[in-house]
């Protein structure tokens, strides 16, 4: 029983990281229709902002969390300024290319500045800590990340839906000739929409850095995670992702814990092939 509340809690935990990094990929999709392939590398790039600050400016990785932000939200302003905005007027497939070409760009880009060595936080207010809980043992530095994912979440998910911002977001995720034809400006709707993604994927990815290794490939291995939480959520659900990360997160855990753990991320890419096979719009997405 003890194993069962182990991996349950532990699978929570991941999986709601995982629904914070899985939010800013929904976002923009939900907006323009659009899949950002480099949406890993914008959290690769936040874990390095997360860790110069750690290592450079203050030794306490949870410092570089709004750092990362403002560096992901950055990021995801000058990708959709200087490139994806100017691929918009050309068809689909130079869309995938173009954001394809940005992932390779931004990974043997951090290569080239920092070179391959792995790097990670070794010190700070929840680094290799543990919680006792109730007889269970947690990793405190996954219950601080879970916790900031989760208000992180809440607080876009109350942006979306509480504020005008938010509902001019949603109505040209809706129908984008309506929301223009209202007077919504949707370029800048559009503008938003890859800011707040990239600015998500940064904060997941300096959260990340109180357990988890920098490296310039890390976003090759969170890219499937998101895309299957995405997949399996819904393109364009917010609360898919959530549900979703969450699932994905157990799948991972209960794969590594009572089957594999180097078959973890061969499980989580079947489940991404069995759900685009037989629910191609996921649990929450539209028709």
């Amino acid at each position: 029983m003890d194993v069962v509340l182990d991996i349950g809690i532990s699978g929570v935990l991941m999986g709601l990281v995982y629904a914070l990094l899985a939010l800013g990929l929904t976002v923009i999709f939900g907006i323009m229709d659009t899949v950002n392939f480099a949406h890993g590398e914008f959290l690769m790039l936040g874990m390095y902002a997360g860790y110069l600050t750690y290592a450079y400016l203050y030794p306490e990785p949870l410092a570089g969390v709004p750092v990362a932000g403002l560096v992901g939200m950055l990021l995801g302003v000058l990708a959709y300024t200087l490139l994806v905005k100017r691929l918009l007027s050309g068809p689909p497939i130079a869309q995938i290319f173009g954001t394809f070409g940005l992932m390779l760009f931004l990974r043997y880009g951090a290569l080239a500045v920092f070179g391959p060595n792995l790097r990670s936080a070794t010190q700070g207010l929840v680094v290799a800590k543990r919680l006792v809980v109730g007889g269970l043992t947690l990793d405190a530095a996954k219950v601080v990340a879970a916790a900031g994912s989760a208000f992180l979440f809440g607080l876009v998910y109350l942006m979306l839906r509480r504020t005008k911002l938010g509902l001019a977001l949603q109505a040209t995720a809706a129908n984008r000739e309506a929301a223009r034809y209202m007077g919504i400006d949707t370029d800048r709707m559009n503008l938003i929409g890859w800011a707040l993604g990239g600015a998500t994927a940064g904060m997941a990815g300096a959260l990340l850095v109180n357990f988890y290794y920098v490296s310039p490939t890390v976003g090759m291995v969170f890219s499937m995670i998101t895309f299957t939480t995405v997949a399996l959520g819904g393109f364009g659900s917010v609360p898919g992702a959530l549900i979703a990360g969450i699932l994905v997160g157990l799948i991972e855990v209960f794969t590594a814990q009572v089957i594999s753990p180097q078959l973890k991320l061969a499980v989580i890419y079947t489940v991404f092939f069995l759900v685009v096979l037989f629910r191609p719009r996921g649990l929450l997405g539209a028709r």
